[in-house]
């Protein structure tokens, strides 16, 4: 009873830590927030069970089969969708530079302001031919620009890919933890059911006089275990359902922020 006592008090601290983790999440200083706990339950399995599927009543229901558009809505995908656009743009930025805009003004060579006489200049044509050699004949340097921009747009798509992958990733390990959970958790409760069956039987059985108190207390401490590990179950469905929700950019269902 007193080790049974102790980890109570254990699990209290615990409790507090997540309280205070719940309120710094909605904004709220952890002073100002308090969760309210479920009530003690009483001796009966009714009252048990009713706690068990209250909790159990709070996982979200999955659907059978989830979009992969969804993942369209998590920052990360969408931070490096973005990247890879602009490194593509950045591609048409350097190619551009093959084909130098050409104002035609005193510094080229002209010096008289009629427009007319642009075109009839032979000393502009001197000047202008040797600027236009001097953008495009540059010792390769826009060459190796464009050959820049295209390996950081190859860079980018890549990033982009892995990033979308590792989504896909974490959606299929939550679903295949979610459903794994699923299945422990009811053989668990079918211990739970098995060891209160067990402690009741050890009851009647000392109440009869036919055993001694130890054998309650071993069934008592059985039962207390099975209860606890299948609450931990719950703890991780809880869990993963979270994990589920962010893989998936907040939710399965389109047009929405929240399941």
């Amino acid at each position: 009873l007193r080790s049974a006592q102790a980890q109570l008090i254990d699990l209290d601290d615990t409790r507090n830590q997540l309280e205070h983790a719940i309120a710094m999440l909605i904004g709220k200083a952890p002073a100002q927030f308090s969760l309210p706990a479920l009530p003690p339950a009483a001796a009966s399995d009714s009252a048990i069970d009713a706690n068990a599927a209250r909790l159990q009543g709070s996982l979200p229901q999955i659907p059978v089969g989830l979009p992969s558009e969804l993942l369209e809505r998590r920052p990360d995908i969408a931070n490096a969708e973005r990247l890879a656009a602009a490194a593509n743009a950045n591609i048409g930025v350097a190619r551009a530079a093959y084909f130098p805009t050409l104002t035609l003004s005193a510094s080229g060579g002209y010096n008289s302001l009629a427009f007319a006489n642009l075109f009839n200049t032979p000393s502009r044509v001197w000047s202008l031919g040797s600027a236009l050699a001097e953008s495009l004949f540059d010792g390769g340097a826009r060459s190796a620009r464009n050959d820049a921009a295209v390996a950081a747009y190859d860079a980018a798509v890549a990033q982009y890919k892995q990033t979308v992958l590792g989504g896909l990733q974490e959606v299929e390990d939550k679903l295949s933890t979610l459903r794994v959970l699923d299945q422990e958790s009811t053989v668990q409760a079918q211990a739970v059911q098995s060891a209160q069956l067990a402690e009741r039987l050890a009851m009647r059985q000392y109440e009869a006089g036919t055993v001694t108190y130890l054998s309650v207390v071993t069934t008592q401490a059985a039962s207390l275990t099975n209860q606890r590990n299948a609450v931990t179950l719950l703890g991780r469905q809880l869990v993963a359902s979270v994990a589920l929700i962010k893989a998936t950019g907040g939710g399965w269902q389109a047009g929405r922020d929240a399941p």
